[in-house]
């Protein structure tokens, strides 16, 4: 009776070991689950040309929810100056107009293409107005806010002017708030690999 104890402990003690081997090659083989990247995105600019972000890859992208009549709206400035000194090392900015906070981005893509012009002198990017929250999200701040698809984490867009920095690889690495000034330290020590 030993015997078969014995052999039965053995057998059960094999089974459980090479149930454990099996199961932990199976979780190696498994292929982690890899973040979503800006890239996959293609939009329209201000003027409605197609804009593929695809086309910055190897760049440090900031993208910002903008709008025209907010008191926050000044930081155009600081984001101009930011884009001019860093457009040339790889580094790009992409505005999204926006009317989801107070209706303060209430003008047409043509009417907000020339007042970012007129009084800022912006250059870099700008797209066709869209949604950043609510049931009409669009698609890149669906990424932009979900872990699920983002990799990083779950955010909300607060107010106009909440930036996302994206990095080489067009993932997303920090959210940032609409008080943060695009050249507080933490934008352009990004920027700059620090």
């Amino acid at each position: 009776m030993k015997k078969i104890v014995l052999f039965v402990t053995a057998l059960t003690l094999f089974s459980c070991q090479n149930q454990a081997q099996n199961s932990k090659k199976t979780m190696e083989t498994q292929a982690p689950v890899k973040a979503e990247t800006i890239y996959q995105f293609k939009v329209k600019d201000l003027y409605g040309k197609e804009f593929d972000f695809a086309s910055l890859k190897g760049k440090k992208i900031l993208i910002v929810n903008t709008a025209s009549e907010c008191g926050l709206t000044p930081q155009y400035k600081d984001l101009e100056s930011i884009y001019k000194k860093y457009k040339d090392l790889n580094f790009v900015i992409v505005g999204f107009p926006a009317n989801n906070f107070g209706s303060q981005e209430p003008g047409s893509n043509e009417q907000i293409a020339k007042f970012c012009e007129l009084n800022y002198g912006v250059t870099f990017p700008m797209m066709s107005k869209i949604s950043v929250k609510g049931s009409d999200m669009d698609k890149v701040y669906k990424f932009l806010t979900q872990k699920s698809k983002n990799g990083l984490q779950d955010s909300e867009v607060e107010w106009n002017f909440q930036k996302y920095l994206i990095n080489e690889q067009g993932e997303l690495v920090k959210v940032l708030s609409p008080r943060v000034l695009p050249t507080d330290a933490a934008i352009v020590g990004w920027i700059n690999g620090k």
